[in-house]
């Protein structure tokens, strides 16, 4: 069936409709990475999202049960040049056209990506439409232009109840924003005992919960949505280790005091250089965001800048300056992606042990 990809400037591209068969609208993103495409799909930040691949063929080596980074897709829409119809791998029990159509999630091959990626990066982050039905350009018009456009989906993405998994450690909290397992997993591996917690936790609750520390989740939409998460924050930070990653970087950094801003088209894959200042050390880093924390806000609101990012020098990471307190934008635990940065799991560890 055919496939088209409608964008808010006009530009249009026709290709072969794959997954599952009608219309979506949202904003419409690239990622760079060569594998992980399963992972990418189910990471929640990626909610209200339609993403292209750059690389070029998609789902060679098929899909599993394993590899799973939530249980739902909340993407909006899939863009890939080739799609592999006869995937090859012994974890592999269905195809990605499948996983597409299971999830529901409309998806188009047969599309020049580069020229997509390059416009992506001329023009920033643009509405679109994706479809595999027949719709005339003013239909398509007509689903951009009745798009509500939302920032909030930290809200929806994540627990709406209290989830405990037992450990003989120390004790964390989770607040969940559209956590990724993985994170859950290496704080697992390191024997935690955590309580995965709502967006909308309170100061209070937590608390009665009495944890060694605090884990601030990855997650969709703008942070400044987060407001009850950056309330709470204030006062947490003054009294547990906390530790950030992705969009907690952010509301850590409104927190403080700080701003944020969005960036022209994201960082999204796997292939991202980090300089750790405090290490002198280059990383690799797995990343997903459209948001960053300005720097000048935070230079005097007692935090350092530990981290920041070799292509275009913004935050990557940062650290309070006499409190247990820190944050990276980038994803230590990867999936997809490299994690050689999982030390800073560790480091979390650490700061729970007052060193």
């Amino acid at each position: 069936m055919k496939g088209i990809l409608y964008l808010e400037d006009g530009t249009l591209y026709t290709g072969i409709g794959i997954g599952k068969k009608g219309t979506s609208v949202g904003e419409l993103v690239f990622n760079t990475s060569m594998t992980g495409y399963q992972e990418i799909l189910t990471d929640p930040s990626y909610a209200g999202q339609i993403i292209t691949m750059t690389y070029p063929l998609i789902g060679n080596y098929g899909v599993n049960s394993f590899e799973k980074e939530s249980n739902y897709v909340y993407a909006r829409g899939f863009v890939v040049k080739n799609i592999c119809e006869n995937p090859s791998n012994y974890m592999s029990e269905k195809t990605i056209d499948e996983m597409l159509k299971e999830m529901g999630i409309v998806g188009i091959s047969g599309v020049d990506t580069r020229s997509i990626t390059k416009k992506i990066r001329n023009c920033g982050a643009l509405k679109c439409v994706i479809t595999n039905e027949e719709l005339s350009e003013e239909e398509l018009k007509l689903h951009l232009k009745n798009l509500q456009q939302r920032e909030d989906w930290m809200k929806e993405v994540g627990t709406r109840e209290i989830i405990h998994i037992p450990g003989e450690g120390h004790r964390v909290v989770l607040v969940d924003f559209g956590v990724k397992r993985n994170i859950v997993r290496n704080l697992m591996a390191r024997n935690c005992d955590i309580t995965i917690v709502p967006y909308n936790i309170t100061f209070e609750e937590i608390e009665r919960i009495n944890p060694d520390g605090i884990l601030l989740s990855n997650g969709p939409g703008d942070p400044k949505e987060a407001t009850e998460a950056i309330e709470m924050v204030k006062k947490t930070m003054l009294k547990y280790p906390i530790f950030g990653i992705c969009l907690g970087h952010q509301i850590l950094g409104l927190a403080v005091g700080g701003d944020t801003y969005k960036l022209k088209y994201g960082h999204r894959g796997g292939n991202h250089g980090v300089k750790d200042l405090d290490l002198d050390r280059v990383f690799i880093t797995s990343q997903n965001h459209g948001f960053a924390v300005d720097e000048e806000s935070i230079k005097d609101k007692d935090m350092i800048v530990t981290h920041i990012n070799l292509n275009d020098n913004t935050v990557e990471g940062m650290r309070h300056k006499t409190l247990p307190v820190f944050s990276v934008q980038f994803h230590p635990e990867g999936a997809p992606g490299p994690q050689d940065s999982a030390y800073l799991f560790d480091k979390f560890i650490n700061s729970m042990k007052g060193e």
